[in-house]
């Protein structure tokens, strides 16, 4: 072989090592900027996704909907609309955790998530167990009933006496039916959806909701109706107010506290008013 030969090929080399290292730097930038960009804090808020106007669950990203961790679906509603406003408060990505109601304070407790945004209430019980933020809305107790049913023009508390009448599983809702006298109470079922479909059977007379359940109930369906008592249940604050839960001393608490407190209450009917409008029919 030729030193002329020889030299060529070694210079050839070199040049070959020199662009395969710059290759591999470039493409290790690369990876980087790409791992940063990914590397956002996520903001993992539990709900049920099947509690509307507050939270559901539909099939697309229509209005504002977010999908769901680990599936194909997404949940929308009143519930999400805020989570969004908290996460972007915090500076993180929000993540919806699709999580049945008895399992949301677990849930919490387990670090599986890191909120609960689904519609509950701040009480003296929970709160032994969980930290509330300030509630992010308040309503009231109503009866949902038949439109056409023995109850529908019912305005006290007394008119419901011998009524078949029940509420959510471990809910305040189903706690205020002792205040019905000679009410049938029947056994607390897993959720809304439930509810709606025993009332439509006939198996129950009605079930006692917040009102924008209530709305959001008798607006998907117009056999059902709600009932608005002239004199209705005794109650505390906390019993009809709905607030963020969070594990105890979480330090994000101030964070979000302020977050809500720059939501004026004429935003947050607004916001609920297009949950009601937006909701999927058939939830």
């Amino acid at each position: 072989m030729s030193k002329k030969l020889l030299l060529f090929m070694t210079t050839l080399f070199a040049i070959m090592v020199l662009a395969a290292c710059g290759s591999s730097e470039e493409e290790g930038t690369s990876s980087s900027t790409t791992d940063s960009s990914e590397s956002k804090e996520v903001f993992k808020v539990g709900l049920e996704a099947g509690y509307p106007p507050f939270n559901w669950t539909q099939q697309d990203d229509s209005n504002g909907a977010v999908k769901i961790s680990g599936s194909e679906e997404y949940a929308g509603g009143y519930d999400v609309e805020i989570a969004k406003r908290v996460a972007d408060a915090l500076g993180k990505e929000l993540v919806i955790v699709k999580t049945e109601w008895d399992g949301l304070l677990p849930a919490l407790q387990s670090n599986v998530i890191d909120a609960i945004v689904a519609g509950m209430s701040p009480t003296a019980k929970r709160k032994e167990a969980i930290d509330f933020t300030e509630n992010y809305y308040t309503s009231e107790f109503v009866i949902v009933v038949k439109a056409d049913g023995k109850y529908a023009n019912a305005k006290t508390l007394e008119d419901f006496t011998g009524a078949k009448i029940t509420s959510q599983l471990n809910t305040t809702n189903y706690d205020v039916i002792d205040q019905i006298p000679g009410v049938q109470k029947e056994t607390a079922m897993e959720s809304f959806a439930h509810m709606r479909v025993a009332l439509e059977s006939g198996v129950i007379d009605g079930y006692v909701a917040e009102r924008p359940e209530a709305i959001s109930s008798t607006s998907a369906n117009s056999n059902f109706a709600f009932v608005e008592l002239e004199k209705g249940f005794e109650t505390k604050e906390e019993d009809v107010s709905v607030a963020i839960g969070l594990r105890k001393g979480d330090e994000n608490i101030a964070k979000i506290n302020e977050a809500l407190a720059g939501i004026s209450e004429e935003e947050r009917q607004q916001i609920m008013e297009a949950a009601i409008a937006n909701q999927p029919a058939a939830q």
